[in-house]
């Protein structure tokens, strides 16, 4: 990576405020590692360079006039695949949707290129957005930053890939069930899971509407609070003051969470609550048996509303997807209304269980995945192998959908390891000054 491309968002952001770097300029490079990249093709399913030099044009204008819009003005991010983008194709990475052109941008992305964020493309992602892996033999597999022969988790796992491989120098996703944590996790960057319905889903290829959400994949908890602030279009929260831990209380999510980790995670979990233990903060263990209940009902809850959503596509046309794919959509069959309804109530109830247990603590941790990347070829072969590391991919990210909260993974320091953070609904700025606190402590500790 150049210079420029290996920059967090924000460093881009003050250089250009700064006079230092010019936005033309900076999408150029940008677009030149794009073209020249060896696994851009698997991680970009197109690049919007017109858009992009337009927006940047119009960038250097504002910074010339002292007319900038904030500091991530000027600042190229990429896009995932369903985030509608007036005149250029939206799949959403799947052949039902081939060749489909929005007419309209998606609200999240007309607001964050009305505050200067620079579109440099769409990228690959699982299809129609329901695996965690980032397996995708219809259109491409983003390899792992840190390792070419595993994937890169998903479902945004293109975004994921132009972060880390720096051919973006941020990303927007979507996390339905931690389709923004885990390729997050996967290759070492920070990503933020928002609160259901704190950011407007309009134009955005749906999932399961009750449980999708979006956020943003960055290199530091500074540049998700300035991605988060650029996607609702208001001034970003002020992240410096305290550091230390001293005075925070912790929850240790020990219900399912902590069930069959593997190796690596299990060490950069453990690293990690070494680390804030020094620092100061308290680490209460805690069993939640909501938790238990929640999960039990994933399956209603989630292929009810993806097969009530993509059915008509999907029976029409059932040989263009993969068929893993094909048939978790289709697992939506074998539940009623009553089933669906039914689960919501248990999942209502749950969420008041969850909140008033957690509420003396500042946040609820735990390992972001129990398992490191998958091969990619294994899982291709199928059979047990697929089976097992899908399941365990998001079960523990799930659990914060299933909560109903906002979410945050953050690198532990051993590659492919994230420590994820929960916090209540609406509750982001909070978690995110909590998080650049962690952060520092976790730099400190593996620095």
């Amino acid at each position: 990576m150049t210079n420029s491309t290996s920059k967090s968002a924000a460093d881009l952001g003050r250089g250009i405020g700064a006079g230092e770097i010019d936005p033309v300029d900076l999408a150029e490079e940008f677009l030149a590692a794009i073209r020249a990249h060896p696994v851009t093709s698997r991680v970009y399913a197109r690049s919007t360079e017109t858009r992009a030099i337009a927006e940047a044009e119009a960038a250097r204008e504002r910074a010339r006039l002292g007319q900038r819009r904030g500091l991530l003005d000027g600042v190229p991010v990429s896009w995932k695949d369903l985030f509608d983008t007036a005149g250029i194709t939206t799949e959403a990475g799947s052949a039902l949707l081939k060749d489909r052109v929005p007419g309209a941008d998606a609200e999240v992305l007309k607001t964050a290129t009305a505050g200067g964020l620079v579109c440099l493309g769409k990228t690959h992602m699982s299809e129609l957005a329901f695996s965690g892996l980032g397996l995708n033999p219809v259109t491409q597999t983003t390899p792992c930053v840190n390792d070419s022969d595993a994937v890169a988790g998903g479902s945004s796992s293109g975004a994921a890939g132009s972060v880390a491989f720096g051919l973006a120098a941020a990303a927007v996703g979507s996390d339905t069930g931690g389709s923004v944590r885990i390729p997050a996790a996967w290759n070492d960057l920070v990503g933020l899971k928002t609160t259901s319905g704190r950011i407007s889903l309009k134009g955005v290829v749906p999932l399961a509407a009750g449980f999708d959400t979006v956020g943003p994949l960055t290199r530091t908890v500074e540049d998700a609070a300035l991605m988060l602030a650029a996607l609702e279009g208001r001034r970003p929260i002020d992240l410096r003051g305290a550091r230390g831990l001293r005075g925070v209380r912790l929850a240790a999510l020990q219900t399912i969470a902590m069930d069959d980790l593997r190796d690596a995670p299990h060490a950069g979990y453990a690293h990690a609550v070494e680390a804030l233990r020094e620092a100061g903060a308290e680490i209460v263990p805690m069993d939640a048996p909501e938790v238990v209940t929640a999960m039990d009902d994933t399956g209603v809850l989630y292929t009810t509303e993806a097969w009530g959503t993509w059915r008509a596509a999907i029976e029409a046309q059932p040989d263009l997807m993969f068929a893993p794919i094909r048939e978790r959509f289709e697992a939506g069959k074998d539940w009623s209304g009553a089933d669906y309804v039914a689960a919501w109530h248990r999942l209502a109830l749950a969420r008041v269980r969850w909140n008033d247990r957690v509420a003396g603590f500042d946040a609820v941790i735990l390992p972001t995945s129990p398992i490191l990347p998958p091969n990619v070829a294994r899982l291709m072969e199928g059979g047990d192998y697929y089976v097992t590391e899908n399941l365990l991919a998001l079960r523990n990210t799930r659990i914060g959908n299933l909560m109903g909260g906002c979410g945050m993974t953050l690198p532990t320091g051993v590659p492919s390891c994230g420590l994820s953070l929960m916090a209540p609904p609406m509750d982001e700025e909070r978690l995110l000054r909590l998080g650049a606190r962690i952060e520092g402590v976790l730099g400190e500790s593996h620095g």
